[in-house]
């Protein structure tokens, strides 16, 4: 289960596996994340179980995560420390990917 204020995401094309990430609750704010979650919706409907399931390549999920975490980082430093505390849980676990691997 991720941290409080944050969620786990499944990413991947079709043919890939699906690798889960987990990011902060505030990436729902922004617009490159919101495109991510279109193409889901678009992909797989609105009732998905569990983490929430984006069709695009691991690469691309790793740029669009480091450009909202620079754009979110330029806006308020203070959530640089919340968002480094979620992917620590993640690395804790061993189980989940994020975009340093």
């Amino acid at each position: 289960m991720p941290p409080k204020g944050c969620m786990a995401v499944r990413v991947g094309q079709e043919g890939e596996e699906l690798r889960q990430f987990v990011v902060p609750v505030a990436y729902l704010d922004h617009p490159l994340f919101a495109e991510l979650l279109d193409m889901a919706a678009q992909e797989y409907g609105f009732n998905q179980k569990g983490p929430i399931a984006i069709p695009c390549g691991v690469d691309h999920f790793r740029h669009v995560s480091d450009v909202i975490h620079s754009d979110q980082g330029a806006a308020a430093g203070h959530r640089l420390r919340h968002f480094a505390a979620c992917f620590w849980s993640s690395m804790r676990e061993n189980k989940i990917y994020f975009w340093g691997d």
